[in-house]
C-alpha cells in the first residue's frame, strides 16, 4: 500500500504546505466578501480570514430594532458561510497539486 511512499521528500512537503499555507493566509486578508440581507438594507463584509472589516445599515432600520437585529445575524451567517466556503476553495487549490505518495 505505501511502497511508492518516499519518505525523504515528506520533510519536504510538509515545508511546502507551511509555505503555501503562509501565502494563503495572506491571500485571505486581501480577500473582501460581502453578504446583505432585507434587499441591501443591511450589508456586513468580511475579509477572507473571516474579520468583519464593514457593516452598513439603511438609515430606516435605525427605528426598528426586531428587524435590524434579524437582518443582522442573516447577513453575518451568509458572510461566515462565503469566508468557510473561500477557505474550503483555497485549501483545495492549495492540495491540488501535491501527491505524497508519488505515482498511483
Amino acid at each position: 500500500m505505501f511502497e511508492s511512499l518516499d519518505m525523504s521528500k515528506m520533510g519536504k512537503l510538509m515545508e511546502e504546505l507551511q509555505s503555501k499555507a503562509k501565502d494563503m493566509e495572506a491571500e485571505s486578508k486581501s480577500i473582501n466578501l460581502t453578504a446583505k440581507a432585507g434587499g441591501g438594507m443591511v450589508e456586513v463584509t468580511a475579509n477572507g480570514l473571516g474579520e468583519i472589516i464593514d457593516i452598513t445599515i439603511d438609515d430606516t432600520l435605525l427605528e426598528d430594532k426586531e428587524s435590524l437585529q434579524i437582518l443582522l445575524i442573516s447577513a453575518i451567517n451568509d458572510v461566515n458561510k462565503m469566508v468557510e466556503d473561500n477557505k474550503k476553495s483555497q485549501a483545495m487549490g492549495m492540495l491540488g497539486g501535491l501527491n505524497p505518495f508519488g505515482k498511483i
